[in-house]
């Protein structure tokens, strides 16, 4: 079969919803055994365009979009709340892939962090009241004494949601998967929302 014909069947091949592809590729690099297949590059900027990424992990994700939480007064909540605008990476180097993501990000309603955080590790809870996340803090001990304070606070009770935590999602208007290929021939196949919100798939250039 020549590499024009194969290259046809891959496009026929993948799901026309973008989402439900993820979801293929996320499952497969679970099934691969790779360490927190979740992992994924959050990209932001502030209002004068400067530029920030780390490394956080998606918690949630359907037809609405991808999910994940953190403190609002952080360094990326306070680049969002300036700029609502993000990007995603995936990256699965022993299957050669990743995916790129591109959207709007939304706050969760309080609800849907209330959820989450409730089923969070009782330590992460406690961590999300004593962390001042973003915040130049004098050295560890401050950190430490910070968490001690927070669990005698609330020995014996359940551990609120603070309401300077929660979730945010990324509504994506287009998402790109990459797969590597020989001769550096690689796939992108680039799923766009157009004038009526529908997907376009589309192939790029390597």
């Amino acid at each position: 079969m020549d590499n024009g014909k194969k290259l046809r069947q891959q496009l026929d091949s993948i799901d026309p919803d973008p989402i439900q592809q993820f979801n293929s590729w996320l499952q497969e690099a679970e099934q691969a055994g790779l360490p927190q297949p979740n992992a994924m590059t959050l990209a932001t900027s502030n209002q004068q365009g400067k530029p920030s990424a780390r490394i956080v992990l998606l918690r949630g994700l359907d037809e609405r979009g991808f999910v994940f939480f953190t403190n609002y007064e952080s360094q990326k909540a306070q680049n969002l709340q300036e700029n609502p605008l993000a990007a995603l990476v995936f990256c699965w180097l022993p299957l050669s892939r990743q995916v790129r993501i591109e959207g709007t990000v939304v706050t969760l309603e309080p609800g849907e962090s209330d959820e989450y955080f409730t089923g969070r590790p009782r330590g992460h809870q406690i961590e999300a009241h004593a962390s001042p996340q973003s915040q130049v803090i004098r050295d560890r001990f401050f950190l430490e004494n910070q968490f001690k304070d927070m669990t005698r606070t609330f020995e014996g009770k359940n551990v609120p949601r603070p309401l300077h935590w929660g979730g945010y999602r990324v509504v994506p208007d287009s998402l790109e998967f990459w797969q590597e290929r020989e001769d550096r021939l690689h796939d992108r196949l680039r799923y766009r929302r157009n004038s009526t919100d529908n997907w376009v798939i589309e192939r790029l250039a390597p």
